[in-house]
């Protein structure tokens, strides 16, 4: 369901999201977390990038999953937040792939979502936009 006041004649829908790198870089240290949040997709991908760089991607992914869930105009309401995988592209652009509750959720309400996701110090951002073909 959009957001109150949008309804579903609305075309694009968009959701925004922080994230601190470091509340990140601790919550990795709890494997119960990082099982419940992360698809075995993204759980690759974050593995590969290394002690380094992999809180910051995290960071950036699950400010992706809640940037989605508002886009979506739902909150984390419905779906897993595992359905909602961020992965890379060859040239390391984000996307999402949904499976689940979150991927009928989005096919109901015909959207597709284009995904942006930065970060610099201690956050992580994501933007993502929900629109109808």
């Amino acid at each position: 369901m959009p957001c109150p006041g949008g309804g579903n004649k609305m075309r694009i829908q968009t959701g925004i999201d922080l994230c601190s790198i470091e509340r990140m870089r601790t919550s990795l240290n709890i494997p119960r977390f990082f099982e419940k949040v992360f698809s075995p997709a993204e759980q690759a991908m974050l593995n590969r990038r290394g002690s380094i760089f992999r809180p910051a991607a995290a960071a950036a992914n699950f400010a992706v999953k809640e940037a989605f869930s508002k886009a979506l105009g739902t909150g984390v309401r419905g779906f897993s937040l595992r359905e909602v995988q961020v992965l890379r592209d060859s040239l390391g652009c984000p996307f999402l792939e949904l499976t689940g509750r979150a991927k009928q959720i989005a096919a109901e309400q015909g959207l597709s979502f284009s995904v942006s996701i930065s970060h610099e110090q201690d956050m992580a951002a994501a933007v993502v936009v929900a629109y109808r073909e």
